[in-house]
């Protein structure tokens, strides 16, 4: 990822922290402002009533780091630049402050979310949708692997929101079929791994398409300098709102390592542990999606039941494993960083990382599901000699320590 440092050499957070704000004093001094107002409730922000409703209904009670400074500067229109980990509540601060501002009258495209992934788009959608329950929201996500037919038709019956992932809005939009004139919000979420992925030509070519006074909100666990760069031609004098790592989401989330010293002996190290997950829910991360495969392979073939997801399956195999790991009809999934953002399993208490994550940051992408909004978890790393840098890098990255897994794990889950 840009700004990372370069391969093989070891990640220093504090070198990074230093050279982030070096790059935004230099560069930015006078482009961002800060936004220090924080509130402690939701009823305090001001937000209407059926609004306030939806975010109780969805289980909200107290706003997270991110909302409590999140929310009410986007709601007063402002452009900000939210920089926090994932599963901080990133998601429902952007969704409420769309939802505050739309005129439900007007069944026309007022906000734009682009996410890059279908599954987080998906994700937003529901969530939106949930929030704005009872404001009678009309939301649509826009994602590639869907019906081009189907998306302009409900498109064009008119939706107040889209969610979407870069390449199927820009066609929509040239097709006309989403129509720009009316759309006054514009949210880029997880900026960071849009342009990682190689979006940012799609949405320079998306934003030219947008009115001129769109209001922009950037969203991002970290800040490389192409985001920042994005910030900078698209913003008119944003706030940057930083909720820093060390208040995040590892609380409350035991975390072990095993000591596997060889790649070979993972496998029947799973094996060993499959009772322990199958009491639970849990996701087991790996690095590639032929290893999905591999692994998803070897665990049925010792009759052990595992569902699995990655990049290249269609769209449509993979709603539908999610929905029998959502309900729970299957109780442990495989699958690969690219969806660690897309899963929000409210059950999942058990994370095992069968590989470790080549950067620090998916540590917390991966993890940071299991015990989101101080729901407890725990997360189980597999370390082989190779990976002890890796595991040192992480626990000086989130400043935790990383304790060996002790016999009785059943006990903690």
């Amino acid at each position: 990822m840009a700004g990372m440092a370069p391969e093989g050499s070891p990640f220093d957070a504090r070198n990074y922290d230093a050279k982030m704000n070096d790059l935004i004093t230099a560069e930015g001094s006078q482009f961002f402002t800060t936004y220090e107002e924080v509130f402690e409730s939701f009823d305090a922000m001001g937000l209407q009533e059926n609004l306030l409703r939806g975010i109780y209904a969805y289980g909200f009670e107290k706003p997270s780091a991110i909302q409590q400074r999140g929310i009410v500067p986007f709601v007063k229109g402002l452009d900000v630049i939210q920089q926090a980990q994932s599963g901080t509540g990133k998601t429902a601060t952007f969704c409420s402050g769309i939802l505050q501002q739309l005129d439900y009258g007007l069944v026309e495209c007022q906000a734009l979310v682009l996410a890059p992934t279908r599954e987080l788009a998906q994700q937003i959608e529901k969530v939106m949708r949930a929030l704005g329950d009872y404001l009678g929201v009309k939301v649509h996500a826009c994602v590639g692997g869907t019906s081009v037919r189907e998306d302009q038709r409900i498109l064009s019956a008119g939706v107040h929101v889209v969610v979407g992932t870069p390449g199927r809005v820009f066609d929509m939009l040239r097709r006309q079929s989403l129509r720009p004139d009316q759309i006054r919000m514009f949210v880029l979420d997880e900026a960071d791994e849009m342009l990682s992925r190689g979006f940012k030509d799609q949405i320079y070519d998306i934003f030219q398409l947008l009115p001129s006074k769109v209001q922009v909100g950037v969203f991002s666990a970290t800040m490389p300098p192409e985001a920042l760069e994005i910030t900078r031609k698209f913003m008119n004098k944003p706030v940057r709102i930083l909720v820093k790592r060390d208040e995040l989401t590892l609380e409350g989330i035991k975390q072990f390592y095993v000591n596997v010293e060889k790649e070979d002996w993972k496998l029947d190290t799973l094996c060993d542990l499959y009772e322990t997950l199958a009491i639970t829910q849990s996701v087991i991360f790996v690095n590639t999606r032929r290893k999905v495969d591999w692994l998803t392979d070897k665990m049925r073939s010792r009759d052990h039941t595992v569902s699995a997801t990655h990049g290249d399956m269609d769209q449509n195999t993979r709603d539908i494993i999610m929905r029998e790991f959502r309900s729970g009809s299957s109780r442990v999934l495989i699958t690969t960083d690219l969806l660690a953002r897309g899963i929000d399993v409210q059950q999942v208490s058990l994370v095992i990382n069968y590989d470790l994550p080549t950067q620090p940051e998916n540590y917390l992408h991966r993890i940071g599901r299991s015990g989101r909004f101080g729901r407890k978890g725990v997360a189980i790393n597999f370390v082989t000699r190779e990976d002890e840098r890796m595991l040192f890098d992480i626990q000086r990255f989130y400043n935790v320590v990383i304790e060996e897994l002790p016999s009785n794990v059943a006990d903690l889950i």
